[in-house]
């Protein structure tokens, strides 16, 4: 750009008019190659600004566009905001992490490295919701032996007393392990064809093996059990089919009963009370360090309140000296990780 710039100046003058328009039109030409030139350099930045992530606030870079339950406009309006993951125990905070991404499936791993990171171990229970129930999360939990009480995505459907299958539904058909084929209502074998392999967001590999069926021209059942031309081809996750088996087990047995009744006073709990009893529904800084920090603070507080209003309602009178021991020992653990992130951010500003 620099060189055109220069090669156009060098140029002698002239009294010409068509000369001097033909080096108006290239001197225009330029300047609007250099208005191209700034709009790349600032797309670029907005690029490396977004990562991963499909939005950003101008006002805040580390938030990303999301939806929120409070939405005064009930249209489904987006807004800046944090993925907040809490980990509690007896309505106590025991961990935290704020993520960009709105869904839940992809936070369970780095909240557990989180967790780890913390307290130097993995917990050995795991609770939560059907937003959690992924292969990838069962596979990290089963190797690292976690007992998952996690439930999938259509459990609570399976629960109901009017629930029947679906009997033309892939995990309905009859599979023979051995041979490896499923039986389709009619009786008919659907032989392996091949595998299809997908790739998350996070980079993890799903594998499905895919079935077809011999014949279904002239099938009586042909309407109801697929639409698509041709025989029917149907997609199995082996390895999900078993770990959601495996998590069925554990959820309907009398351990996983009272897990789950306790899920809903755990978590939920404690998000009421910061929302609705203490009006904590915004974070009140700018900056993913800075609203790490902000939450920080609020957790220690809450915990402090939650141990405070327990030894009241035990009747004990040492509640000063557990204000304190309480005090210290999450303000040291806290501090100590803020202090860590400050001192990255000075390294990566430097």
């Amino acid at each position: 750009m620099d060189e055109l710039k220069e090669a156009l100046e060098r140029q002698p003058a002239t009294k010409d008019k068509e000369e001097k328009k033909a080096l108006r039109k290239k001197k225009k030409q330029v300047m609007e190659l250099e208005g191209y030139r700034d709009k790349l350099i600032e797309y670029d930045n907005h690029l490396d600004t977004l990562g991963e992530r499909n939005s950003y606030s101008k006002t805040d870079p580390g938030a990303t566009f999301m939806r929120m339950k409070e939405d005064a406009m009930k249209n489904g309006q987006t807004k800046p905001g944090y993925n907040l993951q809490i980990g509690t125990e007896n309505q106590f905070i025991t961990d935290f992490r704020l993520f960009p991404n709105p869904t839940d499936t992809l936070t369970l791993i780095p909240f557990f490295h989180s967790f780890q990171y913390r307290y130097n171990r993995l917990p050995n229970i795991c609770v939560a919701d059907s937003g959690y129930g992924s292969e990838e999360n069962y596979r990290f939990m089963q190797e690292n032996g976690i007992e998952a009480f996690i439930k999938y995505n259509y459990f609570h459907k399976e629960q109901r007393p009017r629930y029947t299958p679906n009997p033309f539904h892939a995990e309905s058909l009859h599979y023979n392990a051995q041979e490896d084929y499923y039986v389709c209502p009619m009786g008919q074998h659907m032989n392996r064809i091949g595998t299809k392999r997908d790739k998350t967001a996070s980079g993890y590999i799903i594998e499905s093996a895919r079935y077809k069926a011999k014949r279904c021209e002239g099938c009586p059942l042909r309407g109801s059990c697929f639409k698509a031309r041709g025989n029917r081809i149907i997609e199995v996750n082996h390895r999900l089919n078993q770990y959601k088996r495996q998590a069925r087990e554990r959820l309907l047995s009398e351990e996983g009963i009272k897990h789950r009744g306790r899920r809903c006073i755990e978590p939920e709990a404690v998000f009421g009370q910061m929302k609705y009893n203490m009006a904590y529904r915004r974070f009140r800084h700018v900056g993913e360090d800075k609203v790490t920090m902000d939450f920080a603070f609020f957790a220690i507080a809450f915990n402090i309140k939650k141990m405070c209003a327990k030894l009241i309602k035990e009747g004990k009178g040492l509640i000063t000296v557990a204000k304190y021991m309480f005090m210290g020992l999450f303000i040291t653990r806290y501090n100590w990780n803020i202090a860590t992130c400050c001192q990255m951010h000075e390294e990566k500003a430097a």
